[in-house]
């Protein structure tokens, strides 16, 4: 069994995924360091992301956000992708809440989330897809960790200055974390979670840090993307908010465009197969920008 990419279909207002390390200290004030806003066009759940308070104001000087995309093919074996994928954001949520974790290895977060799920009383099937990013905001330095297709851009100036590696078995087939039936174990394609890519680097004043989920990188090509993000002219919740809609619903339409070569059907036609057209899909789009920050 072989759990390849879902089909998406309509599209959703976002919620901004910024994870806070102390859950009681939430606050309606601008964050010193970080903002994150975002926007979501679904299918009815086969992605997942924070569902949480857009602006957070954390005791500690890390701040993490993530997405998650539900592998769609379980859809043909009765199974809801999402479920998969939103316990797996929940978890590493409550785990960065609860401070367990050190901003240095984010890699650590997504294996003891999934390591949890493994060990869930109540069955849990599926495959997702997972990127997680840690901002320290002390040192302004950003940790990653990326698991499959979604991933991250971090932009400065105009250009891309750092960006993830997408990691897939073959064609439309990424990496994932999975649990599947015990007569299915061994069958159905599962990776670990330390196969995932981590990087960690210095980000500077300004630079803007995309997370997405591939239903992005596979309509819009980064020309595009800088486009937009050309656009936003200040840093506030609001601006930053409107640019990433502004991303999602771009990629939405174009997702939908018969005779547009999108990324994704230049990488079919490298692969060998006659594609033309957009990639309906689950496009999650989150915006960060590294502002100062003041203990």
């Amino acid at each position: 069994m072989t759990c390849t990419d879902h089909q998406g279909e309509m599209l959703n207002a976002g919620v901004a995924p910024w994870w806070s390390v102390d859950s009681h200290s939430r606050s309606t004030a601008q964050p010193e360091a970080g903002l994150m806003a975002g926007e979501r066009s679904d299918s009815g759940g086969s992605f997942s992301c924070l569902r949480g308070s857009a602006e957070w104001r954390a005791k500690r000087s890390e701040q993490v956000g993530g997405v998650a995309d539900g592998v769609g093919g379980w859809r043909d074996y009765g199974v809801d992708p999402s479920q998969f994928s939103g316990t797996l954001m929940r978890t590493c949520e409550r785990l960065v809440k609860e401070g367990r974790f050190v901003p240095s290895n984010p890699i650590g977060i997504l294996t003891t989330s999934y390591c949890e799920l493994l060990q869930n009383k109540v069955p849990l099937l599926g495959s997702s897809t997972a990127c997680i990013v840690v901002l320290d905001r002390t040192s302004h330095r950003l940790h990653t960790a990326n698991l499959g297709d979604s991933g991250f851009l971090v932009v400065r100036g105009g250009e891309v200055v750092h960006r993830s590696d997408e990691q897939q078995h073959y064609f439309n087939t990424p990496f994932q974390l999975s649990i599947a039936p015990p007569e299915a174990e061994g069958v159905v394609l599962s990776d670990s979670p330390d196969a995932a890519d981590s990087t960690s680097f210095d980000v500077q004043l300004g630079d803007i840090i995309l997370t997405a989920t591939d239903g992005l990188f596979d309509n819009m090509p980064d020309y595009m993307i800088l486009q937009e993000l050309k656009k936003l002219k200040n840093s506030n919740y609001e601006s930053i908010q409107q640019t990433a809609r502004s991303i999602a619903e771009q990629a939405h339409e174009l997702a939908y465009d018969p005779n547009y070569m999108s990324p994704f059907a230049q990488f079919a036609c490298d692969n060998g197969l006659n594609v033309r057209g957009g990639k309906p899909d689950d496009i999650t789009v989150l915006l960060s920008i590294v502002a100062e920050y003041t203990d």
